[in-house]
């Protein structure tokens, strides 16, 4: 009975939605991994191989994620996390170092990455926080705890060194938000983003100045009863002191690569041989795609191999060469429609802990498709974000549809909430 009201109650249109994205993804792989030679789509020992077969895991792996009582994952969603914090701390002893990076453990010739996994279990985590009657985001003490929530998995992933999935986990700040963290929280990250980049073309002086400027534009035209001079004083230091310590962090804390990055996205270096060689050829391909495509295994930059990694973090330059820009509208608009039928389905929820999940799995879903596109179209520094279902990887694929379909779950199950 149970099983027959999740089959009646399951949101039909996320799964189609999902399915569609995956199936696409799949072809997307195919045709960027197809050997010159050619061989049958059944071949596991190729790329789209392997891919199929962990699309083909997926399906027991969904019917075991409905099959689990939605209670379950609100009752131990503490014990997941600790899990998967257990599991991010073992890489630094068990982990496997792959182009320098210690994010896998490997069983054979199988690779697993947990930090893909630990989002889910951290979106749980801080669902089962938020959901405590007694919380309330505007106590400092109450906003410590989300936030160490969201920041361990951060500090365990940033040294080894992983800067994109650390760079995912931030995402949570905009659930906390609607939760009821201060905004100040939202401007002062967006700020010190702005200041970080600016700080990188202008001397920090001008920087400063602009600033000092800014400040005394607020508090001449603000209300006299929000006047502070004290304040303003204050946030003038704390920004001149971070600008200056922009130049160490990007000298000593960020790696050749990572500055390589950020000088080629700010103009500061034209290398398009070097570090920037992955860029400007998935700017190439995408653009070389024209409205309509050049057709499925017809890319030209695809088949010749111009793109590295093209299977993985640069899958949607097939997407933009061989489907042209009408195809990868609709694979944008795909995405855009799954999250806001998540963010939909959220708000619809009768209960805090899936209400708060919901939002979880949509802002995931965001930040990872929209850092995507921006780095394969030049406008983000390149720092290995996958789009979700779409690209290779068991890991991810398996990661993204536990995350999506434990939220599915909870939906069909709200009926039996009243």
């Amino acid at each position: 009975m149970k099983n027959q009201s999740v089959k009646n109650n399951i949101d039909w249109i996320s799964v189609f939605i999902y399915v569609a994205l995956v199936v696409m993804g799949w072809l997307n792989i195919y045709s960027s991994s197809l050997s010159l030679e050619g061989s049958g789509a059944f071949d596991f020992g190729q790329i789209y191989g392997k891919q199929l077969l962990f699309i083909m895991f997926t399906i027991p792996l969904i019917f075991v994620v409905l099959s689990v009582e939605a209670k379950f994952y609100e009752k131990y969603a503490s014990i997941l996390f600790a899990i998967a914090l257990v599991s991010l701390l073992g890489l630094f002893f068990f982990g496997k170092t792959i182009a320098g990076q210690r994010c896998w453990y490997a069983i054979g010739s199988f690779t697993i990455q947990p930090s893909e996994f630990a989002k889910a279990a951290t979106a749980l985590a801080l669902a089962k926080y938020l959901s405590d009657v007694q919380i309330n985001l505007r106590d400092w003490g109450k906003q410590a705890i989300a936030l160490l929530i969201m920041g361990l998995p951060i500090l365990l992933i940033l040294p080894q060194p992983d800067p994109g999935s650390a760079l995912i986990y931030s995402v949570f700040i905009l659930v906390l938000y609607r939760e009821g963290l201060p905004e100040w929280y939202i401007w002062t990250g967006f700020i010190a983003i702005v200041l970080f980049m600016l700080a990188l073309v202008l001397e920090p002086y001008v920087i400063i100045l602009l600033a000092a400027v800014a400040i005394a534009l607020q508090y001449f035209y603000s209300r006299i009863i929000n006047r502070n001079v004290i304040a303003s004083a204050i946030v003038l230091v704390l920004i001149s002191g971070f600008v200056f310590s922009v130049d160490y962090v990007f000298e000593n804390v960020f790696k050749q690569h990572h500055r390589d990055r950020f000088n080629i996205l700010l103009g500061k270096e034209v290398d398009l041989k070097g570090v920037g060689y992955n860029t400007n050829q998935s700017e190439i391909a995408v653009g070389s795609g024209g409205w309509f495509g050049k057709g499925f295994l017809e890319g030209t930059q695809t088949k010749g191999g111009f793109v590295p990694e093209q299977h993985t973090d640069y899958i949607f330059t097939t997407v933009g060469e061989e489907w042209g820009f009408v195809g990868a509208l609709v694979v944008i608009a795909l995405f855009v429609t799954l999250i806001l039928r998540i963010i939909y389905l959220a708000e619809r929820q009768k209960t805090k802990f899936s209400r708060v999940y919901g939002h979880c799995v949509g802002a995931i879903l965001f930040i990872h498709f929209f850092v995507n596109i921006a780095m394969v179209v030049g406008i983000f520094p390149t720092i290995g974000v996958p789009l979700p279902l779409f690209s290779y990887g068991g890991s991810g694929l398996w990661a993204f549809t536990i995350l999506l379909f434990i939220f599915l779950k909870m939906d069909a199950n709200k009926v039996n909430e009243w």
